[in-house]
């Protein structure tokens, strides 16, 4: 089985081919294009492992854009003392669906 670390969106997700991961949104993709993820930190294919330093140069994460949307609304207050302030907001982050097609 094969099993990769990549970092998209200021994170890193491990993957495995088959999966569906949530990343942060990236723009120019519609549903159903191909989405490259350059940054990888490690593959393991059994008991081969290579981490590179700190990527792996000429090695990519192929997926397929399954579906766009936004997260669960989360609701921010803001509150301040003795001066009759406040304020309250919601919030939904964007998201994408992409599921790993060739490691």
């Amino acid at each position: 089985m094969k099993l990769a670390v990549i970092e998209t969106g200021g994170k890193q997700y491990t993957v495995t081919e088959g999966e569906t991961i949530t990343i942060e949104k990236l723009d120019g993709l519609n549903v159903g294009d191909s989405v490259d993820f350059e940054s990888v930190l490690m593959i393991a294919d059994g008991d081969t492992v290579t981490i590179g330093e700190p990527t792996l140069k000429g090695k990519k994460v192929i997926g397929t854009l399954k579906e766009e949307g936004k997260g669960k609304k989360i609701r921010v207050s803001r509150f301040r003392s003795k001066s009759r302030y406040h304020r309250t907001y919601g919030h939904r982050q964007p998201f994408m669906a992409v599921e790993i097609t060739k490691i």
